[in-house]
């Protein structure tokens, strides 16, 4: 596996990552999401022969705070140390930042694989997040039932 910058947006390989991620809410707005990318403070990219395996991408100022915006991994290429490998990489070259911080899914697997890369919860650092999403136009099945 090789990490590098990734310096070329290239539309074809971003959208086969994050749809295989099920990612749709990136993908329904593919212009939105190249716009995220060429304002990104940094953009990692993990590669096997040749194919975008991963990525981790990150906004912030990259001195006092740098906010991990995307990591995934192709489903078929979980669990063999790509994201950590990606992580690491981000938090290497970070290293001086004061903050780093990012907002996941609540589940016993993400939550055990950030607390294994030294990441804690806001509320055991006697801090609270918030956040404010602009509502999609598909509803979720909760969101129909109301």
């Amino acid at each position: 596996m090789d990490i590098r910058e990734y310096t070329e947006y290239k539309e074809e390989e971003i959208l086969r990552l994050y749809s295989a991620a099920g990612w749709t809410a990136y993908t329904d707005d593919m212009q939105s999401l190249k716009q995220g990318f060429l304002n990104s403070l940094s953009v990692l990219a993990a590669y096997e022969d040749g194919e975008l395996v991963g990525l981790i991408r990150a906004v912030g100022d990259g001195f006092t705070i740098v906010f991990v915006q995307d990591i995934l991994v192709l489903p078929e290429k979980q669990r063999q140390g790509i994201g950590a490998a990606l992580m690491r990489a981000l938090l290497d070259r970070y290293s001086e930042v004061r903050q780093i911080e990012l907002t996941t899914d609540n589940t016993p697997k993400t939550v055990a694989f950030y607390r294994s890369l030294g990441f804690s919860e806001f509320s055991e650092t006697g801090c609270c997040g918030f956040m404010r999403c602009r509502r999609s136009t598909k509803q979720t099945p909760q969101e129909e039932n109301t």
